[in-house]
This record gives structure tokens, C-alpha cells and sequence, in this order.
């Protein structure tokens, strides 16, 4: 299969990008292009803000998931669904990117949260941007320094506009579910309908595979390698010329989906943004459990 450039980067290779940056920076040469994102965010806390200030990689800026990588409308839209476009690209002059820069985004939890930013930012057409592979633990794991400071950011003047990746809505997640590979990258329990902790509805999308994506991280907290991730997805059903969709609860895990199957040099699939939680408040839209 052919592979780009890998959508991760390591902690070791994310110090000596922002030692080069410090050193161009204080020599006076140049504004530092490499911008390092903070996504940190958990379903039911403890709040991201208050994490990055007890500690960050340096440089970083803090970004709110839920109020800059998230817009609002009606339940049928889902949890989290795309911010308008006007309001991202306002949202990401404020971390001060501009065209042509670098971009790192990272958090706690392996990247699940870091890669709605990853997904936006690619479907906005701001190609430079990579994942911190293991997040913040890999970067302390490796020795990296954390400050508390919050940097001063002058505002950027990117130039976004969506449309850079497929996605799909709700007729079209079911197409795919049809006639396709739909995978479901939330825990296998939700899936089945066991349990369903904040949707009103318990179980599927009718046609789905169940995909957790926790099952593309190693125990260490980094993505798999890449053929052990694209074997993974083969098993699946998925391969580079297989019609591919991929959803969650809310669009965010499905963004990590996405990540890996990228990072095992798979086209990057469809995604659903409203997810499950935009389906099962649609009574109209069938709701399959079990496996």
C-alpha cells in the first residue's frame, strides 16, 4: 500500500523540532512555524483548562473541544457537531496558526480527543498537522519539560475552508452500513447495547462493525505499528478499496478511527460527525443490538 508521511509523531522527534524552534527563535531569525495544540478533554471531566494549567509542553496552547473544535444546533445534529466554518478558522487564528505553519496537537488520552482537531484541521485544508503518538505521557515518559506559564500568542491569519475530507450524513452512514464497511469505533458494550451512558438510545447503526478504537492502542498508550494496524482493519474488512465509513457517539472517537486508519496507510474514511448521537435521536432512524 502506498504511505504519506505518517499523521503521528514521536515525543523524541516533537523535543527536537521545539529545540530548533527556540534556537532559530532566539537568534532572532525567524517566528517559530511549529505550533504546538493542547487538546485535552474528557467525557465527564476533570476539565481540560485546568489540567494544561497544572502543567504542558511548552509553548503549547490550550484548545476547549467543546467550544472551539465543536459548533451547537439540535439534538438531531448531534453532540458535537462541526463548528461553522467562520468560527474554526476565528477559533484558529486565536492559537495563532497561519498558512504554512506546523502544527502538534496532543492530550491525555492517547489522542482520541487530539484527533478531532487533526480531522478538522486536515478537512479544513491545513495539511501540516500531526498527533502526538501517546500524548502527553509519551512526551513526560521521554523526559520532556512541562511549564505552567500560559505562552502569549499573537493571533494568526489562516485560511481554512472545509471540504478537504469525505464525510457523510445520515442517509449516507446508512448507504455505507449497506454496501460498505461502516465501523463503530466506540467501546464494543455500547455497540451491542449493553450499556449507553449519555444517548437515548442503546446499540448501533444497523450494518455496523463494531471498531473500538481503544483496541488501535497499545498498552503503552501509542498507536500500533502500522501493519499490525492495517491488519487489524483488514480482519475488519477494510482494505484500500473498500468503501469505508467510520462514526461514535458523537464524532470525536471517530476522528481517532480515522487517525489510525491513516497512520496504517489506509485512505482516509467518511466520517459521520453526528454520530450515534445525532442517529438515535432521529425516531425514524432504526436502532440495531448485539453483536
Amino acid at each position: 500500500m502506498t504511505m504519506r508521511n505518517s499523521p503521528l509523531i514521536t515525543a523524541a522527534a516533537l523535543d527536537v523540532a521545539l529545540g530548533a524552534e527556540s534556537l532559530w527563535s532566539r537568534a532572532g531569525r525567524r517566528r517559530s512555524s511549529l505550533r504546538v495544540l493542547d487538546v485535552r478533554w474528557k467525557l465527564g471531566g476533570p476539565p481540560g483548562p485546568d489540567e494544561f494549567a497544572k502543567g504542558h509542553i511548552p509553548s503549547a496552547v490550550y484548545v476547549d473541544l467543546d467550544t472551539e473544535l465543536a459548533g451547537h444546533g439540535l439534538p438531531t445534529d448531534g453532540r458535537h457537531p462541526l463548528p461553522a466554518i467562520a468560527d474554526f478558522q476565528a477559533a484558529a487564528r486565536g492559537w495563532g496558526l497561519n498558512d504554512g505553519d506546523a502544527v502538534v496537537v496532543y492530550d491525555d488520552v492517547s489522542g482520541t480527543s487530539a484527533a478531532r482537531a487533526w480531522w478538522l484541521l486536515r478537512h479544513a485544508g491545513f495539511e501540516n498537522v500531526r498527533v502526538l503518538d501517546g500524548g502527553l505521557s509519551a512526551w513526560i515518559a521521554a523526559g520532556g519539560a512541562l511549564e505552567t506559564e500560559q505562552t502569549v500568542i499573537a493571533p494568526g491569519t489562516v485560511h481554512l475552508a472545509y471540504g478537504q475530507l469525505p464525510m457523510l450524513d445520515a442517509d449516507a452512514a446508512a448507504a455505507v452500513a449497506a454496501h460498505g464497511v461502516l465501523l463503530d469505533a466506540r467501546a464494543g458494550e455500547r455497540f451491542r447495547g449493553e450499556v449507553e451512558p449519555v444517548d437515548p438510545r442503546a446499540g448501533h447503526i444497523p450494518g455496523a462493525v463494531s471498531a473500538p478504537t481503544a483496541d488501535t492502542i497499545a498498552p503503552d498508550g501509542r498507536m500500533l505499528p502500522p501493519d499490525a494496524l492495517a491488519a487489524r482493519f483488514a480482519a475488519l474488512g477494510v482494505d484500500a478499496d473498500a468503501r469505508t465509513g467510520v462514526y461514535c457517539g458523537s464524532g470525536v472517537t471517530a476522528a481517532h478511527a480515522a487517525l489510525a486508519m491513516e497512520a496504517a496507510g489506509l485512505p482516509i474514511p467518511a466520517l459521520y460527525p453526528g454520530s450515534f448521537s445525532a442517529w438515535s435521536n432521529d425516531p425514524a432512524r432504526p436502532v440495531a443490538v448485539g453483536a
